[in-house]
């Protein structure tokens, strides 16, 4: 009876202090709760990677999570792929301020992420200096390899995370190597070794421990699920019979007047059609492990006694079209199925069963989970804080426009993102996407628009329409959105024009 009296007092703090807070006005630095220590929910994030909205159906933990939480219908990320987006997760900053734009080479990977700085600056070194244990498990950044010792004697650790589980080609599930608290572990072909399983006894473990233990923790799962080549864990082989990639008003036709890089493509071929509804048979079975891992998380909450003081996140790195636009299989471009992702959240005092359909980003989860441990967001933070919305509260003066930032084409050959101009491979190209509208420019002068309250799967593209006082407000305020650093400056430049 005393437990749950402290843990609903602290779920009553979090409300509170969130309610003073959470909407104050974006003037440097957002102030750490002064009582916020006595609150410390936990937290729970679960990453996966590549999942679009077309894969939620498949995923029974996910819509339960929706009935129990909030899910964000105007979720995008700051870039449609893997290692700029979780860049931008871990320290709430745009990619032009993480430097971090591809997945290698000298704008992009674990290698500028970590020369940059950005690993001292992320969600878990604050949290850690809050008090917290926290733990990190599944896909770092790309180009992270788990012996690398980084210039010392150990495998490597970044700094924030009292416990690694780390593997570098994760993406076929089985035959990888784990860093484990700086020893090298090998997992090989048995069923016992896929990874996402294996991810999952891992976070009910240090759940556990960490519960045992009486401290406030943070656990980010972030899987490999269901990138490419799309394994399914041996127990999903069989289901699913006969499913096939969604055939929406997009799938194989062209947008009115594509940008250059796309309008070149023909009609999807038959055995393109088929390789698709064979992948994405292969994507929803992939994801039976997610819904299952999960499903073990949550289990292992409830058993630790800590299920009502902690918070469930629940996220992609970036969406995944699958015959849209005449694009086989890939990501990249500023399109809907690609930059909106889904996003639940649930957990104290979290309003249940609600939908908010305000303009929130990738970058604004680290400042959230900030905000949930009482920690300071830093001036140099790009986001803002979620827990207003999560508890139900009024946004006043929320922003009013995303910004998308990419770099391409050109990626390695050995890049497991690698894509060519049937897949989808833009060229460089700033974006902003609104509640109504999406406008991109490309760095050849092309440009986009789409108004999506009459075109809601983009397929007329009106920017060659749009009166020039018009795409002059559009791109005044791209250019202040992608020159914005920082709290203040950033959140001023998302109110962009309606």
């Amino acid at each position: 009876m005393a437990t749950t009296l402290r843990i609903r007092l602290a779920a009553m703090s979090v409300v509170t202090l969130a309610a003073v807070a959470a909407w104050a006005p974006a003037r440097g630095a957002e102030s750490a709760p002064e009582s916020a220590a006595a609150a410390a929910p936990n937290i729970v994030f679960v990453l996966t990677d590549d999942l679009a909205w077309n894969l939620v159906p498949y995923l029974s933990q996910v819509r339960q999570l929706q009935t129990e939480g909030v899910t964000f219908t105007n979720y995008t990320v700051t870039d449609s792929l893997c290692c700029p987006s979780r860049s931008s997760i871990l320290t709430g900053k745009f990619p032009h301020d993480t430097g971090v734009f591809t997945n290698g080479g000298s704008d992009g990977g674990f290698a500028v992420f970590k020369g940059r700085g950005n690993e001292s600056r992320t969600f878990a070194t604050s949290l850690q200096g809050r008090g917290y244990t926290t733990a990190f498990m599944g896909k770092y950044l790309n180009g992270y390899l788990p012996a690398d010792t980084q210039g010392g004697t150990q495998p490597y650790v970044p700094p924030g995370w009292s416990e690694w589980y780390v593997a570098g080609n994760g993406y076929p599930e089985y035959n990888y190597d784990l860093n484990e608290n700086r020893v090298i572990k090998h997992y090989g072909d048995a069923p016992a070794d896929y990874l996402t399983n294996v991810l999952a006894r891992k976070g009910r473990s240090f759940i556990q421990r960490a519960a045992a233990a009486g401290t406030p923790f943070l656990l980010e799962v972030s899987t490999f699920a269901p990138h490419s080549p799309f394994t399914p864990a041996d127990q999903d082989l069989d289901k699913f019979p006969g499913l096939t990639a969604p055939r929406g008003p997009a799938y194989d036709r062209l947008p009115r007047q594509a940008p250059s890089w796309l309008a070149g493509n023909g009609p999807l071929t038959a055995a393109e059609k088929d390789n698709l509804d064979r992948n994405f048979r292969k994507r929803a079975q992939a994801v039976q492990a997610v819904d299952r891992l999960i499903a073990n998380l949550r289990e292992q909450l409830t058993a630790s006694g800590v299920a009502d003081n902690t918070y469930l996140v629940f996220s992609s790195d970036n969406g995944f079209h699958m015959g849209e636009y005449r694009l086989t299989g890939g990501k990249q471009t500023a399109f809907d199925t690609d930059v909106r992702v889904p996003l639940v959240v649930a957990g104290p005092a979290v309003a249940r069963g609600l939908t908010r359909q305000e303009v929130v980003q990738n970058i604004d989860l680290a400042p959230t989970f900030q905000r949930i441990a009482g920690a300071e967001v830093g001036a140099d933070v790009d986001g803002r804080s979620l827990l207003g919305l999560v508890q139900g509260g009024a946004a006043p003066g929320w922003r009013s426009g995303a910004l998308i930032e990419h770099h391409g084409p050109g990626q390695a050959a050995d890049d497991p993102d690698a894509q060519d101009q049937r897949n989808g491979s833009p060229t460089t190209y700033n974006a902003l996407r609104t509640a109504a509208y999406t406008y991109v420019e490309y760095a050849n002068g092309e440009r986009e628009y789409y108004d999506r309250t009459t075109d809601p799967d983009q397929l007329t593209n009106i920017a060659g329409d749009l009166p020039a006082t018009r795409l002059a407000a559009l791109h005044q305020a791209l250019a202040g959105y992608t020159g914005c650093h920082g709290h203040s400056s950033c959140w001023t430049a998302g109110d962009v024009p309606a």
